[in-house]
Formats: C-alpha cells, sequence, structure tokens
C-alpha cells in the first residue's frame, strides 16, 4: 500500500479491541516518527507509553474531570458541534485502549511544537500501516495530566493516542477536495 492509499484509509477511532498489540509494532510506529524532520535537528519529541489498566483508568479520571468542565462550558456553534456529532465528557477509550502513548515535546528546543506534530503525522501512518488505530486526543486538563505523569517542566503533554484495533463502526470523515485546499498562483 502507497502512502497515498495509507492516508485514505487511516480513520479517527475511539472504539477499540481488548486485544493487545505487539509491542514491536508500537515500538516501529515510534522509529518511524523519531525520523521526521526538526528544527536545528533537535528531534524534541518524547514519547511516553502507557499499557498499565490501574494507570489507564487514573489518566481517564483525570481527563474525565477536566472535560465534564469543558463541556459544561462550551456553548454556541461548539457546543451544537459537540452534540450534533455525538460527543461527550466521557472518554471510555482513555481506558480501553491497549496502550496510551503520550506525545511530549521539549520547550527548550526551537519549533518544538511543529516539529513534533510532524513526527505524530509520521506515527499516524506508521499506526495504519500496522494495521493498528488512534484519535489524537489532546486533553482540555493539559497541566493537571502533565503531573500525573511526572515529567520535568520542561517537556509539554502534545497529544494522547490511545492505540489498539479497531472495533468503530463509523466512516472515516468526508476530506475537502484538492482544489478545495490548493491555491496555484
Amino acid at each position: 500500500m502507497n502512502l497515498l492509499e495509507l492516508a485514505k484509509k487511516r480513520k479517527t477511532v475511539r472504539k477499540f479491541d481488548s486485544k493487545m498489540p505487539s509491542f514491536e509494532d508500537i515500538k516501529y510506529a515510534i522509529e518511524v516518527a523519531k525520523e521526521a524532520p526538526s528544527g536545528k535537528n533537535d528531534q524534541p519529541w518524547l514519547y511516553v507509553l502507557i499499557k498499565d489498566d490501574n494507570r489507564k483508568k487514573e489518566i481517564r479520571k483525570i481527563c474525565e474531570k477536566g472535560e465534564k468542565t469543558f463541556y459544561d462550558n462550551s456553548k454556541g456553534e461548539l457546543r451544537e458541534w459537540l452534540d450534533k456529532m455525538g460527543f461527550s465528557w466521557e472518554k471510555p477509550f482513555l481506558s480501553e485502549a491497549p496502550y496510551l502513548l503520550f506525545v511530549y515535546s521539549n520547550m527548550k528546543s526551537p519549533f518544538s511544537k511543529e516539529s513534533v506534530w510532524i513526527s505524530i503525522g509520521y506515527l499516524l501512518l506508521a499506526l495504519e500501516e500496522k494495521g493498528l488505530a488512534t484519535v489524537t486526543y489532546t486533553p482540555s486538563n493539559f497541566n493537571e495530566i502533565s503531573n500525573y505523569i511526572n515529567l520535568s517542566k520542561e517537556y509539554k503533554l502534545e497529544v494522547i493516542l490511545p492505540i489498539g484495533y479497531s472495533i468503530d463502526p463509523k466512516p472515516k470523515y468526508k476530506r475537502k477536495d484538492i482544489d478545495d485546499v490548493l491555491i496555484i498562483k
């Protein structure tokens, strides 16, 4: 399968099978991700892999506390969209996915956020190549969840990636056409 086919196949998944993926497949995806370009070649990414069920339950509890506040305070167009899509403050995928991969950026590095998100793009396609699925979950209470993970303050949490095999029946959301996103002058 070529890269475009992988990208077209990849979708956001929030429902996971309990079957444990191979650690080698996760490691492979991180190997691919660490090959991404970065400002000053600092490679400012750090990955923390969680597979312990008790830790995942605690992470879910912390995240849902922040999500409840976020959802309760959402108004207008955002609230309408959340309701239309059927999203809620409950995040069962945080305890149901076999793995949670926390991706951090080292804030001391130039362009750390941009560099890390490029590596996340590589990671998403590598997971797809291995038949694994994820959702790029950005918790509303980054500081609280980072305190639980307990890393040096120079690292900023960018995303939590629940990883596993999809049992999510929903289709991939429609993408814009190339003519809608490309301007040629």
